[in-house]
Formats: C-alpha cells, structure tokens, sequence
C-alpha cells in the first residue's frame, strides 16, 4: 500500500512500479531498465523490451556499466559499480512534485570514444543541473565498444546507438509519471555523446523522440561499412573468432574487450590500410550502414532531415591538448612527426601542410600536431554540423569553451572535455579530478557553471541558449569564459582551412594481404 510518506517516491512505469529516494530537494531514480538484458539469444541485437515486473523496485542504485575495456583516468568512474547483465537502464532526477505544469526534460548521453562510460560515473550526478534548472534530467546506459559498435554478421549496425533510441522511447511513454514533458525533450551529450547527438538527428528511428539537442564537441569520425567490417574482423581475429554474432558470443561479455583494446594498441601501424581512424587507437565509431544510419549527420542535416530540432554544437579551444598532455607526447614531437601528422589529417596532403604552416607561422611541431588534430576531430565537425543545418533550413546556436583549465599549472588549456565538470559542478569527479587537479574551485569555475546551466537549461525550456543563431555571414557564435562574449567565431584560420572540406565516411584503404 502507497502511504502518506511515499508521495512522489513510488512512480508505476511501464514495466512495473519503482520507488526512489529525495535527495535535496530532488526524487532520484537509478537504474530503471528501459531494455531487457542484452545478453544470450538478445546479444549483438537490437535492444528488446523490458522484462515487466511484480510488486515495487527499489530504484536506489546505478545499474551495472555495459562491458569495457580500461579507460583513460576520469572517463569511466565505474570502480563501485554494480555487477550483473542489466546494462541497459535510465536514471531520473526530477524537481519534488508541485502545482506546476510538467518540466522540460533534458536526456544526458555519455561520451568514451563509443568505447567507455556509464551514466553513474560521479562525473555525471545530474543533481545540481536538475536543481539550477528546474527540469528533469535522465541519464542513459548504451553498449559499447564491441557489444555496441563492433560491425559482424548477424546483428543490425550501430547497436549503441539503438539503445540510445530505445531509452528515448522510454521517456516518451514513461517521463510523464515522474513529472516531465514528453514533448520537450533535449538531448545532449559530449565527444562520441555527442557524435551520437548527431547521429541521433540523422537516424529515422529517433524521428519524433526529442525536439532540441545540444552536441558537445563533436567527432569527426563516423566509418564506412566496409572500414567498420574490416576493422571488426581484425578485432575477431584478435580473439581468434569469425566477425559473427554467433562466434563472439561464445566469448564472455566482459572479456570481450580484451580484444579491442588489443587491435586497438597495433592500430597506428595500419595507416596504410584504415587512414586517419589508425592513429586514434579507437576502432569504433558510428557506422553509416544505409539503414540504421542512412548518411552522415553533415549529409542528413544539410538536406533537412533535423530543420524542426534546435540545435546548440560547440566545442573547446584546445580540444587535443588533454590527450597531449595524457600522453606527455608536447615536448616529443619533432618536425617529422608534426609533417606526418599534418599530411595525414590536414586537407589536400602536402598542400594541407603548406597551408598550415603558412596559416599558424609561429607554430612548432607540437602547436601544429595539436592543432591539425583539433581541427579534424572536433572543431571543424562541430562547426560544420551547424553550418549543414543551417543549410538545411534548421536553427543552429554554436559555443566555444576558451576558459583553461586550472590542474595541472593550467598546462590543459580548454582541453577535450572540460565542459563536463563545468556543465555538471562535478569539479572533483571522474575527469574534473584531472582538470582540477591541486587547483582551487574558484569563483570562475563556478560563474562558468552558471553560464552553462543558463544557456543549456534555458535552451531546453525555450530553444534560446541566450545569443543568437549562427548564419554563414555573421557567423557570430557565444565564447564562454570568465567573460562570457558573442563574436564571430573564433577559430577563423581553420575554418579557411577547411572551407569546402566535406567529411565523408571513413573509407578502407588499399588491399590487405599482411598484418593481421
């Protein structure tokens, strides 16, 4: 029986009732399943319903992160995470029920080079969004790595991305119950979350699903059908498996990626075969197989497939520098390797190369291995994710993050990832205890907590981040520091570098006949 003291703890959703807990002036709901287990006969498919359930669950605890291999420090946070098969669930903070009409609902995706992550790293306690807000917030579990990306025979593409859509689903049938809106949802995400972000407005199956979505720092790299089957195949082979459902899932689901991170440590020595998707160590990414995916998000969005959504997409100043500094690769590079490295990434080869030697004069080896890198990977995919919904008729609003990161001796700049922390107030959690790390939470980290929170809240709530929308003339985007300002955008050289550059599916180079 429901008393007095349960009102608004003890939500009924589809599947069957679950009780939360307040937590500070929020009712907190973790590890709701929105999918069944993914595991035997349901394994390498597509996400199936939820197993209904008797009685009352108690929704007190994450639920266990999908199978992964080790991440970098701050990007998994799942040391105390619970075990068991019930990767695919959602977590809810939402406002203690009162008179008002339902709340905006915000949907967080995280990122981990589609490799990593689980909504219950500390890093993501959506509390103190919910709370600035005075919306809802769901956080999501997705397979990845090789459970959710890994291109094989006998299971559909982009499985992650599936779980994505499905946790959508959930919320359209279920957020209602716990004081949300189902016609005002917001999805946002960082790095592969948001290259899921942007696969989420290109993909029919997530038409309807949500009307505003916020990407941040988006990856370049979606792959060809036959780059992702080739690379799968050499991950199989790593475990001495056939690229079949059938064969993988003979092998344990947390053993798995034992095999990806294997493929993924020999990857740089296949340039010649997998081109710019070998140096990044990561052999996942969004598949564009035709059905699941039909085109890149550039392709979709400038034909119109999102010009209904608001979109806000931006990225950091110095994106690469968190996996410069990781690698402590800044006071190793030598012009060789800054040559290699622009002829690979930059447009045109060796023409690219001029070109930005000549566009950054001042740049050493490691400004320009940095920069090139920065470019290809976030900065330039962010901004033309814009300009191609712009093109299609949509609203795009773009941001860059200049402010620089205190750890460190401020050695990070405003590197890969720092919004997560500042968007959050999770200044000592998961990766925010790299990008703190020995500095004080100041009264400018939490100003720019306040100026994310704004605009993204307020974005979710009317679809105007607080500046106006990026058009090809002005290009005016906001550029969020200790004071925060609306200019043209900011990284103009690279954006001339690029001018015309489209981003197709990574393509499989030439003829295997060694090296694997």
């Amino acid at each position: 029986m429901t008393t007095a003291d349960d009102a608004g703890l003890v939500v009924r959703t589809a599947a069957g009732a679950v009780r939360g807990r307040r937590e500070s002036g929020l009712t907190v709901f973790r590890g709701i399943p929105f999918a069944a287990p993914p595991v035997g006969e349901a394994r390498f498919q597509a996400p199936r319903p939820p197993h209904s359930w008797d009685g009352t669950r108690e929704a007190y605890a994450f639920g266990p992160p999908p199978p992964q291999e080790a991440g970098i420090q701050g990007r998994t946070g799942i040391v105390d995470a619970p075990a068991g098969d019930d990767w695919l669930t959602v977590n809810v903070w939402t406002p203690e029920a009162d008179s008002r009409s339902a709340r905006p609902v915000m949907v967080w995706i995280y990122g981990g080079a589609y490799k990593l992550g689980h909504s219950g790293s500390p890093g993501y306690d959506a509390q103190h969004l919910a709370r600035a807000g005075d919306l809802v917030v769901v956080t999501l579990n997705y397979r990845v790595g090789m459970e959710g990306f890994a291109r094989i025979e006998g299971a559909p593409a982009n499985r992650g991305l599936l779980d994505q859509v499905a946790a959508l689903e959930w919320v359209r049938d279920n957020i209602a119950a716990f004081g949300g809106d189902p016609g005002q949802v917001t999805v946002f995400g960082e790095s592969a979350g948001a290259g899921s972000v942007a696969s989420l407005l290109a993909m029919p199956a997530a038409r309807g699903l949500f009307g505003r979505a916020i990407a941040q720092s988006v990856p370049g790299t979606f792959f060809s059908d036959e780059l992702a089957r080739d690379l799968a195949a050499a991950m199989a082979a790593e475990a001495g498996l056939r690229p079949t459902a059938a064969d993988l899932a003979t092998v344990d689901p947390r053993t798995l990626p034992e095999a990806g991170a294997a493929l993924g440590a020999k990857m740089g020595q296949r340039v010649d075969r997998w081109g710019r998707v070998a140096p990044t160590v990561t052999p996942f990414s969004p598949v564009v197989d035709g059905e699941v995916l039909p085109t890149t998000p550039w392709q979709a969005l400038a034909a119109g497939a999102a010009r209904d959504i608001d979109l806000v997409v931006g990225h950091n100043a110095q994106e690469f520098r968190l996996f410069m500094t990781l690698g402590d690769l800044r006071p190793k590079v030598t012009e060789e390797q800054a040559s290699a490295v622009l002829r690979l990434f930059a447009p045109g080869g060796e023409a690219g190369e001029r070109a930005y030697r000549q566009a950054f004069p001042d740049a050493g080896p490691a400004d320009l291995f940095e920069q090139v890198q920065s470019d290809w990977l976030f900065h330039i995919p962010s901004l033309r994710l814009a300009e191609a919904q712009v093109a299609g008729g949509g609203r795009a609003h773009v941001y860059e993050l200049t402010w620089p990161a205190p750890g460190m001796g401020g050695a990070l700049g405003a590197c890969h990832g720092l919004d997560i922390p500042l968007l959050f107030g999770t200044y000592q959690a998961d990766l925010g205890n790299l990008l703190f790390a020995g500095a004080e939470v100041t009264a400018e980290a939490r100003s720019l907590t306040a100026q994310f929170q704004t605009a993204w809240t307020s974005f979710a709530r009317t679809g105007d981040p607080g500046w106006p929308v990026y058009d090809a003339d002005r290009r005016l985007v906001r550029v969020l520091d200790t004071e925060p300002k609306t200019a043209p955008y900011p990284e103009e050289s690279s954006r001339r570098l690029w001018e015309g550059r489209e981003f197709p599916p990574l393509p499989l180079l030439g003829d295997d006949t060694a090296g694997r």
